[in-house]
């Protein structure tokens, strides 16, 4: 059953007109190595949460605004605002939110004792959550092409539909954007037509100009900056140079060549007070770029969209070894013809991609020293993207896993996979800009504390959309996609004073159920 509205009957939440605060124990177990044993203590932390049930006004800027990915973006939401249907050969198509978690998918609530039926919330009525009909969207690009010229050149969209939004598309054209072609591959040359001047500072104080008329323009509440643009080269990490907060704004001043361009706009939105997202590869996240963050207190997340066939690697290797199957070896091949695999075809933007695609089992192999018994003992694990323009954005992906099973069998896993590469990354893109904005509405503090606070500036709950997930320094990484996804859901529920998920069904499994009516 689907509910449309909830609330949580509990001495332990409190509704006032501005906000919902929840009471709520949180429990983890403590595992420390003593001697031969390891010794588990259970313990208990009481938080308080606080969420700010004002929805503002928000705006999104894209970096990358007429690529594949902003270009449909924009499209999407103006589609599903306007209610445009289009026809295609099946039929006439409505325009949809598939593929975005907060738009269409959904978190239990609990059982009706009645039935024993399980009654669901949309994810996005959890709490006040900004609407991606109501963003408004802008932002650069180095190319500067109108948003409809861009869509059309992007191939993405079915005709008839695109026919449609030409009017409302036509008028939207990228800002200038930050180009400096060591970062990017040589083939992004003849697409560099609207690009800005001037020393990196001078280009980084115009990116914050952009953003304060942005925000002015469209009487916004708040702005998010999310890097949707090529991928860039890695930047070298260098002591004295982006190694600190301190040193990144002194290297920038001086013009020094190892700062990137998603680390200029990164900055940018940090001095300006925005959440930044990076979704492609490239280490924009220098060292100095996260202590930024953690001084102004502004939130980063990142890196690289999980589209595709890294979200399914990450599902079906959590299965492998969670069922004591042990993969030994992962071969991914993809192909794609949209501007991304062109970009993508030079050596060093492939390294940063091959780099976030790789690290994607890491957790998982950690987690079973049965299977794995040391740092050595590893799948080996192949990656490689080629570029074949007739494919467009209709990516071919190809994996092969192989395990060893029971007494010395293997076990191999084919799969195919053919997706419109934009059409999963875009939902991707709302969810991103909304859970962002939502996270700077809710407040925690411990038993311990004095004040509320908000969470940590490195938005780790952000892991289930990233390949590479950013997380704060001495936290766990988890890429197991659903470890990710109920990171999600459990503290949106923790938010309400509802536990967490734990599918035990005990109520079940005894002669008379418990909570049983009279």
């Amino acid at each position: 059953m689907l509910a449309n509205e909830y609330v949580v009957n509990s001495p332990s939440v409190t509704y006032t007109d501005s906000h919902i605060l929840s009471d709520y124990t949180y429990r983890i177990n403590s595992a420390e190595q003593v001697g031969q044993k390891v010794v588990v203590t259970p313990k208990e932390v009481k938080y308080n949460f606080k969420v700010d049930k004002k929805v503002p006004r928000l705006g999104c800027m894209l970096v990358g605004l007429g690529g594949n990915n902003g270009s449909t973006v924009v499209a999407g939401a103006i589609a599903n605002k306007e209610g445009i249907t289009w026809r295609t050969k099946n039929g006439v198509q409505k325009p949809n939110y598939y593929g975005s978690i907060t738009q269409s998918s959904t978190i239990p609530l609990g059982t009706d004792p009645k039935t024993g039926e399980e009654v669901y919330i949309a994810l996005k009525n959890m709490l006040p959550m900004a609407e991606p009909n109501d963003i408004v969207w802008g932002g650069w690009d180095i190319n500067g092409a109108d948003l409809a010229t861009a869509m059309e050149r992007a191939k993405v969209l079915e005709w008839d539909l695109q026919r449609q939004l030409i009017p409302y598309m036509k008028n939207i054209k990228p800002l200038p954007s930050i180009y400096l072609p060591d970062f990017i591959a040589a083939n992004q040359q003849d697409r560099a037509d609207n690009v800005l001047t001037g020393t990196k500072e001078q280009m980084m104080e115009k990116i914050r100009a952009d953003i304060r008329e942005f925000k002015k323009v469209n009487a916004l509440d708040q702005v998010i900056i999310l890097w949707t643009a090529n991928t860039e080269r890695f930047s070298d990490i260098v002591s004295g140079l982006n190694d600190t907060a301190e040193n990144l704004l002194a290297s920038i001043k001086k013009g020094e060549e190892e700062v990137s361009p998603s680390t200029l706009f990164a900055v940018a939105s940090i001095l300006e007070g925005c959440p930044y997202v990076n979704g492609s590869p490239q280490n924009t996240f220098v060292p100095g770029v996260i202590e930024l963050s953690l001084q102004k207190n502004v939130p980063i997340a990142g890196d690289d969209f999980k589209s595709g066939q890294t979200k399914f690697k990450s599902v079906l290797v959590d299965f492998l070894i969670s069922a004591g199957i042990k993969p030994v070896s992962i071969v991914s091949y993809n192909h794609l013809g949209n501007n991304d695999g062109k970009n993508l075809s030079a050596p060093k933007q492939f390294r940063s991609k091959e780099i976030t695609k790789s690290s994607v089992v890491d957790d998982m192999v950690k987690s079973n020293q049965i299977l794995y018994d040391g740092p050595e003992d590893h799948p080996d694990h192949c990656i490689v993207i080629k570029y074949v323009p007739y494919v467009a954005d209709s990516k071919r992906a190809m994996d092969e896993y192989t395990s060893q099973i029971f007494m010395g069998g293997h076990n191999t896993i084919a799969v195919h996979n053919t997706c419109e590469d934009s059409l999963l990354a875009t939902p991707i893109i709302y969810d991103l800009v909304i859970l962002a904005e939502l996270t700077t509405r809710i407040n925690i503090k411990n038993q311990e504390d004095k004040d509320f606070h908000n969470f940590h500036p490195v938005l780790s709950i952000l892991s289930y959309l990233c390949k590479a997930p950013l997380v704060p320094e001495n936290t766990p990484l988890v890429n197991a996609l659903f470890k990710q996804r109920a990171c999600i859901d459990n503290i949106l529920r923790a938010c309400v004073g509802l536990a967490p998920e734990h599918n035990m069904r005990l109520e079940y499994m005894q002669p008379k159920k418990m909570f049983e009516q009279e």
